[in-house]
């Protein structure tokens, strides 16, 4: 999802924008320090919704006499915010992971328990009974769908449901190739599709989450043995074998795939709702959606996906902001729940599932409507929050050997439990 850096600063009637390709040690920005008076400086780690951002911070700036500064970075959240920290140059808002505000929160993070919007909402984070975190978006991953390719080649309405072990897919891609679609399937092969969002599962569909992490950890894990693994693996067998670009699996890119299963060359791919970003710009069928990783499981987590609150923000507590300054953080926090411009820039400008039981969701594009509609039903499975910051790049890395053909299986599963037992455990 963070493909190149861009930061951004706004003032009340201008917008300028800086861009930089490849690694960074922060943004690029003028540093949130400078601002003065009620300036709100805002952290966004969304790439997708950073042009989205821009546009509101102007519009916001402008209507409510507010100077807005959001910055973008693609440095991995904790230490791109230990940089901030200890040159004592915070953000007044900072949209962080899951895992950063528990691990941050207790330090940084001004307690929001007497907030408005606490109320309309189940995603809020607490960090020693004071809430800390506001639920940006709801975010899930599954197999992404285009019925309408699909039901032009099977002649019958497509049912997701109908779908949910591996067999019953299987049998539904074998009809689409004899149908004349030579390779249904999509695969990303991205580090942070492959280990983050696809391996991730592995993790979150196991019975204890957490003990099965700290087993990686101690090195008495049998990931090879492991039911969910092979049960995800087997899957991931069938995607490889009907994937479009299976003789360069590695080369594909992931623009060309969106626009692939948008137009209906494909029926399938892994992914999450924010791929609507790049979908939406290829004209897609309105009959798209997100269905659960089949699986020929009997545990029912080919039931569900796997989601749950995906990006939060908290407001600073240090000293380096005025009380003026804090209040216009609150005040645009409430603004996004509460007023009905805010609830647009989410649902509409952004297409994020809203966290808030107030927020109209009608306008959701038809990939964050079946998001919406499982969670509504409960059948999210939690994400798990505490994987170490290079995780998705050391795994990813060993999936991209697998999906290369480069590694089999066993090889595979060792490599993985390799870097676990190698790698201090994440403190929650």
């Amino acid at each position: 999802m963070k493909k190149k850096i861009l930061s951004l600063v706004l003032a009340a009637a201008m917008a300028v924008s800086l861009a930089a390709c490849g690694g960074s040690s922060g943004d690029s920005g003028s540093s949130a320090s400078g601002a003065s008076g009620d300036t709100i400086t805002i952290f966004n780690t969304k790439s997708e919704i950073q042009d989205q951002f821009v546009e509101l911070a102007d519009r916001y700036s402008q209507e409510k006499g507010v100077k807005v500064e959001v910055y973008y970075s693609s440095d991995t959240v904790a230490a791109h915010l230990a940089s901030k920290y200890a040159a004592k140059d915070p953000y007044t808002i900072s949209m962080v992971d899951p895992k950063d505000v528990y691990s941050l929160g207790a330090e940084h993070a001004l307690d929001l328990s007497d907030q408005e919007w606490v109320k309309n909402t189940d995603y809020a984070i607490s960090v020693d009974g004071q809430v800390k975190g506001f639920p940006v978006c709801i975010e899930a991953r599954g197999l992404m769908y285009n019925a309408t390719a699909i039901e032009a080649i099977t002649g019958e309405e497509f049912k997701p449901e109908d779908y949910k072990t591996l067999d019953a897919f299987t049998a539904l891609l074998d009809k689409l190739v004899a149908g004349g679609m030579a390779a249904p399937v999509g695969i990303m092969k991205e580090d942070w599709s492959l280990a983050a969002h696809y391996f991730q599962e592995i993790y979150e569909k196991q019975d204890d989450p957490e003990a099965f992490i700290q087993s990686l950890y101690a090195g008495s894990a049998d990931l090879a043995n492991n039911k969910v693994f092979n049960e995800m693996m087997d899957t991931f067998d069938v995607l490889m074998k009907y994937n479009y670009a299976a003789d360069s699996p590695v080369a594909a890119e992931r623009e060309v795939s969106e626009q692939k299963l948008a137009e209906g060359e494909i029926a399938f791919m892994f992914g999450g709702n924010w791929d609507w970003s790049l979908i939406k710009d290829y004209e897609p069928s309105e009959k798209m959606g997100m269905m659960p990783v089949p699986e020929n499981s009997d545990n029912g987590s080919n039931d569900k996906l796997v989601g749950g609150g995906s990006k939060y923000f908290f407001i600073d507590s240090s000293e380096a902001f005025s009380a003026e300054q804090i209040q216009g953080a609150k005040d645009f926090l409430n603004w996004l729940v509460a007023d009905e411009a805010g609830n647009k820039f989410l649902t509409e400008d952004c297409a994020l599932v809203p966290a808030f039981s107030n927020i109209n969701a009608d306008a959701l594009d038809p990939l964050s409507l079946s998001v919406k509609n499982y969670a509504d039903a409960g059948k999210l499975i939690d994400n798990y929050n505490y994987d170490p910051d290079d995780h998705y790049s050391k795994v990813g890395a060993s999936m991209q050997k697998y999906l290369a053909g480069q590694i089999d299986r066993a090889g595979f599963a060792a490599e993985v439990e390799s870097y676990w037992s190698s790698t201090t455990p994440v403190e929650h």
